[in-house]
C-alpha cells in the first residue's frame, strides 16, 4: 500500500505535537507553586487540602499568630499555649533573599530591610513546599520524638503545639485549619529567583518535559530546613573571628529583643542601658550557662514548673561569625 506524502506529513505532525502537548495553564507570579507543579503532573502531598476553605484558614491564621479563634461550636476555642504563639519562633513571610540559599548573614539583612524579626524557628511561609521537618541533628538528636514529624507536616505541627511550645495536641479541627493556612501561605512562581530562560521555560511547559520543568522549580526552593548544632567556644576568646558590632545591634535588636521586651513571651526584659550590657559582659567573662554562646548554642529546656524556655539557635539560623557580632556589640555597649 502506498502513501503520498500529503498524507504522512501532516500526520507525522499531529504526532509531535500531541506527543508534546502544551499543558494548559494560567500561570503568574501569584501562581502557589503546587498549583503548576499539580499540572505538570506531580502528586499532591498528604497535607494538600481538597478544596479551599476561607472559614478554615482564617481560623488557622488566629490560632498561628493569637494561640485561638472562634471554634466549630461558636465560642472561642482554648489557648494552644499559655506561654507561646507559633509567631513566637517562626516568621510567616519569605525571610531569605533566595529561597534556595539559606545563608543567616543574607537573612539578616533581608529581614531589617523588611522589618521582619530574626528567629530561630523556620518560616511558615512555605512550609508546605517542604518534603521534611524536624530534620538533620533534631532528628538525630531527638530520634523518636520526631521521627513522626519528619515525614509529616501534620505530626510537625502536632509537636510543635505540644512540645515546643509546652502548650497541648490539637484538635482535628485546628490542625485542619493550621495546615489549610500554611497551604494558603505556600511559596509562589514570582518568589522564585529565575532567570528570564527558565521563567520562560516554566511558562512554555509541555508534557515532553515536564519531569524537567518539575526538578527546576524545586532546585529554586529549599525541600528541607536544615540544622546543624554548633558547639559554645571552648575559651572566653569565641571563635576567633571579628566581631561586627553594627550587625551585633541589628541581632540584639530583631532576635534578643524579639522575645526579651516587656510583654514578651520570655521573662526577662532586656533594655538597652549599660547596666544590662555589663551584665551580659561578665556573664561571657565567666563563662556560664548564660554567656551568649552558651545559651544560643544550646538554649535552654522546658523543665517541671518552668515551661518558657529558649530554644537554641542552629548555625543555620545564627552564624558562628554572627555570635561574634553580638559579642561584639555587647562589649561595645557595656564599655
Amino acid at each position: 500500500m502506498k502513501f503520498s506524502l500529503k498524507v504522512i506529513i501532516p500526520f507525522l505532525i499531529l504526532l509531535i505535537v500531541t506527543s508534546t502537548a502544551l499543558i494548559p495553564k494560567k500561570w503568574n507570579d501569584d501562581t502557589p507553586i503546587y498549583d503548576i507543579l499539580k499540572e505538570l503532573g506531580e502528586s499532591m502531598p498528604a497535607h494538600a487540602p481538597t478544596s479551599r476553605d476561607e472559614e478554615k484558614i482564617k481560623q488557622g491564621r488566629d490560632l498561628i499568630f493569637d494561640g485561638r479563634t472562634i471554634g466549630p461550636n461558636g465560642k472561642k476555642s482554648k489557648f494552644i499555649s499559655k506561654f507561646y504563639v507559633c509567631t513566637s519562633c517562626h516568621n510567616t513571610s519569605q525571610e531569605d533573599p533566595d529561597l534556595s540559599v539559606l545563608d543567616p548573614e543574607a537573612r539578616l539583612d533581608y529581614v531589617a530591610e523588611k522589618g521582619m524579626k530574626f528567629l530561630q524557628g523556620s518560616p511558615l511561609y512555605g512550609i508546605a513546599n517542604r518534603e521534611t521537618w524536624y530534620n538533620d541533628d533534631y532528628y538525630l538528636k531527638y530520634g523518636d520524638l520526631v521521627k513522626p514529624a519528619n515525614k509529616s507536616l501534620a505530626e510537625a505541627t502536632q509537636l510543635c503545639a505540644k512540645v515546643c511550645s509546652s502548650g497541648r495536641y490539637l484538635e482535628d479541627w485546628e490542625l485542619e485549619a493550621i495546615l489549610a493556612y500554611f497551604w494558603d501561605i505556600q511559596i509562589k512562581l514570582g518568589d522564585l529567583n529565575l532567570s528570564k530562560s527558565e521563567k520562560e521555560k516554566i511558562l512554555n511547559a509541555s508534557s515532553g518535559n515536564s519531569k524537567e520543568v518539575i526538578a527546576l522549580l524545586k532546585s529554586k526552593y529549599a525541600l528541607k530546613s536544615p540544622a546543624t548544632f554548633g558547639d559554645p567556644p571552648k575559651d572566653h576568646d569565641g571563635y576567633k573571628l571579628q566581631g561586627r558590632p553594627e550587625k551585633g545591634k541589628l541581632l540584639y535588636e530583631l532576635s534578643c529583643q524579639s522575645c526579651h521586651v516587656d510583654g514578651g513571651v520570655a521573662g526577662m526584659p532586656f533594655d538597652n542601658t549599660k547596666i544590662t550590657f555589663q551584665k551580659f559582659k561578665r556573664n561571657l567573662e565567666k563563662h556560664t550557662e548564660y554567656n551568649i554562646y552558651e545559651i544560643s548554642r544550646h538554649g535552654t529546656y522546658a523543665g517541671e514548673g518552668k515551661p518558657r524556655y529558649m530554644p537554641l539557635y542552629p548555625k543555620e539560623k545564627m552564624s558562628d561569625q554572627q555570635l561574634e557580632d553580638l559579642k561584639a556589640y555587647i562589649l561595645q555597649e557595656a564599655s
